[in-house]
């Protein structure tokens, strides 16, 4: 984790899940299958690793409090990703594209090219696990390494837009094939979605607060 100027404990990397098995042990588990009610959980943050997409606000902030974090603020993300120094992007003031995971391929054209509207952007298809298993979609944490910010903070922008813990139901940073549309860089946004709503474009991140 990253210690911020703000005083908040960010995790370096986006989070994938690990389950607790009948043994009483952490296992991984893909990231590209939604976590059961059922399973206990647990957020890890980890360089080199598939992030877990196809989750809910809800689920991402069950998966950080089984870590003994939490999702982070509005306010508390936006200052991490921009920097001890801060600017419009983690890495600078102006956008370099392919710098982040900003431009990848459209999962759902690829998998469904004949399919109508309605059908491929309807929300069972946009949580189909086949998507971000295509070349040209989420990157493995860290895999883009230019895409750091001087805290360290890796992915802050593309790769998987990210949950907080806004209860209107917020998430931020842009995806592998969107940084723009809802605001450029560490300014990107998007709102107005249930905090149960899920699909392969969203991932999420952990704070906390420092120990005293």
């Amino acid at each position: 984790m990253a210690l911020t100027q703000r005083g908040s404990c960010v995790d370096r990397y986006e989070g994938t899940l690990e389950t607790l098995d009948k043994n009483g042990r952490w296992q991984a588990r893909s990231p590209f299958t939604r976590p059961h009610a059922s399973e206990r959980v647990r957020a890890v943050s980890r360089r080199g690793v598939v992030p877990q997409a196809y989750v809910s606000q809800l689920e991402a902030a069950k998966a950080c409090a089984g870590a003994g974090k939490r999702l982070c603020t509005n306010a508390e993300w936006f200052d991490a990703c921009r920097g001890k120094v801060p600017t419009s992007y983690p890495y600078g003031t102006a956008r370099e594209p392919g710098r982040c995971n900003d431009r990848g391929v459209s999962p759902l054209l690829r998998l469904f090219p004949d399919g109508d509207a309605k059908f491929v952007f309807s929300f069972e298809t946009m949580n189909d696990p086949r998507l971000n298993q295509l070349a040209g979609t989420v990157a493995r944490t860290g895999q883009f390494d230019r895409c750091g910010n001087s805290y360290g903070l890796k992915d802050m922008v593309g790769n998987l837009h990210e949950w907080t813990a806004d209860p209107s139901g917020v998430f931020m940073g842009g995806y592998y094939l969107d940084t723009t549309q809802h605001g450029e860089g560490c300014h990107y946004m998007t709102t107005g979605h249930d905090t149960r709503y899920h699909d392969y474009s969203i991932g999420f991140r952990c704070c906390s607060d420092p120990q005293r």
